[in-house]
């Protein structure tokens, strides 16, 4: 049975995603964890922003919830409230949506479809994505290009990052007189560079973990690039902050801000934090002069646009029902896979077992016609006498369920 499970911006606040974010530098562990201690099949972890989903192959999801209680540290019953769990069809039809950006906060953008590959990739090389899991993800990525090529979802589209960019302008009336920090160096952080250099703003920094990746995205904007730490001597030079790396921990506290604010005599600074957990420890939005925004702060933002794509997400939701029943009509399939398997390895070793007492026969110089005609009717018998057996012996409604199930098999009609 294939389960989803996990918390996403729809159901649970900030303070809760993070506390079960996983680290991407551990997710090879955390994978290699759960299958090891748990009787969980198959496993892939999903840790976004916006999310944190696990979905697996398992009897029962159970245990699987109180390993991510246990793994996080963080009681089964303050989890409860926020957690959803479910089985097929819908953990299948949940996968669909999330790859195609149904569930997303911003509906329709194309970055969840890139993490879910990531997160397939890490299970792969953790040996935890096993049968069913790869087909379901693979049917995923291709419901999703459906999607994206079929229908409208993509229009009009609000991002993160150019919802950053509004937020800002509401602060500066002009971002081009700004100096601009940037802290991080991945996907998202590159693309709230695209959107904000657009403004042509007057100084560009990154601020990296590693020097030379820093640079390299620097020098795309015209920038220059410093370490992490050395976050607290260049702060207080920058007007605008955007930040989203993979720090299990905040990497600018309420301190240096502080500082910082002494620094530009109490000058606004406005600062992003993209990241789950923190990059940005809460209090420092208590400041008077600091307009902190986290991720669920975007949220209205992204909203606007949504509306001209409403009818783009009906044709989507249909095209993932017929989808969903596709990938069911395959989990059918593949469960008599042994039942098929095993009627074959009878039925072969029937075919070995008269072919053998035929070939004994001929080498006593019986007729090849006799051995024919005696070998087909040994194997019809023998193909023939379990079912027989099983119609002559069952009673009431068992007997005609049989009779019409081995019409089907045996594609029988009446002779009324």
């Amino acid at each position: 049975m294939i389960f989803t499970l996990g918390i996403n911006h729809h159901s649970a606040p900030l303070v809760i995603r993070e506390r079960v974010a996983f680290d991407a530098a551990k997710l090879h562990h955390a994978l290699a964890d759960l299958t090891r201690s748990k009787p969980v099949k198959e496993v892939a972890i999903l840790s976004t922003c916006n999310r944190t989903e696990i979905y697996c192959a398992a009897e029962t999801p159970d245990v699987v919830i109180d390993w991510l209680s246990q793994y996080h540290q963080v009681d089964r019953a303050e989890l409860a409230p926020f957690l959803y769990t479910h089985d097929q069809p819908e953990a299948i039809r949940h996968a669909f949506r999330v790859a195609s950006g149904l569930d997303s906060m911003v509906v329709g953008e194309p970055q969840i479809l890139g993490q879910m590959k990531d997160a397939v990739r890490a299970a792969e090389e953790s040996g935890t994505l096993g049968t069913q899991l790869h087909k379901l993800f693979q049917r995923s990525f291709s419901v999703a290009k459906e999607v994206r090529s079929t229908t409208a979802i993509g229009a009009n589209i609000v991002s993160m990052a150019a919802a950053g960019v509004h937020l800002a302008e509401r602060i500066f009336e002009d971002i081009g007189s700004q100096r601009i920090l940037f802290i991080g160096a991945g996907e998202m952080i590159e693309l709230c560079a695209a959107h904000f250099c657009s403004r042509q703003p007057k100084q560009v920094t990154i601020a990296n973990r590693t020097l030379e990746r820093g640079r390299a995205l620097a020098e795309r904007f015209n920038g220059s690039a410093i370490r992490l730490d050395e976050l607290g001597e260049h702060l207080a030079q920058h007007d605008i902050v955007v930040s989203c790396t993979g720090s299990p921990l905040p990497i600018i506290g309420l301190g240096m801000v502080e500082r910082a604010v002494k620094v530009r005599r109490h000058r606004p600074i406005f600062m992003i934090d993209l990241a789950v957990p923190r990059d940005i420890e809460e209090e420092v939005g208590q400041l008077d002069d600091i307009f902190l925004y986290t991720v669920d702060d975007l949220a209205q933002v992204v909203e606007s646009g949504m509306e001209s794509r409403q009818a783009a997400v009906v044709e989507a939701e249909d095209i993932i029902k017929s989808r969903v029943q596709d990938f069911l009509g395959w989990l059918q399939a593949r469960d008599t896979v042994p039942v098929i398997r095993s009627l074959r390895d009878s039925a072969e070793r029937m075919r070995r077992h008269e072919v053998e007492h035929a070939m004994k026969l001929l080498a006593k110089g019986e007729a090849p016609e006799k051995v024919i005609e005696h070998l087909s009717h040994r194997l019809t018998n023998k193909f023939l006498h379990s079912p027989t057996q099983a119609l002559n012996l069952a009673e009431g409604s068992e007997r005609s369920e049989l009779q019409s199930a081995a019409s089907r098999l045996f594609h029988l009609h009446s002779n009324d």
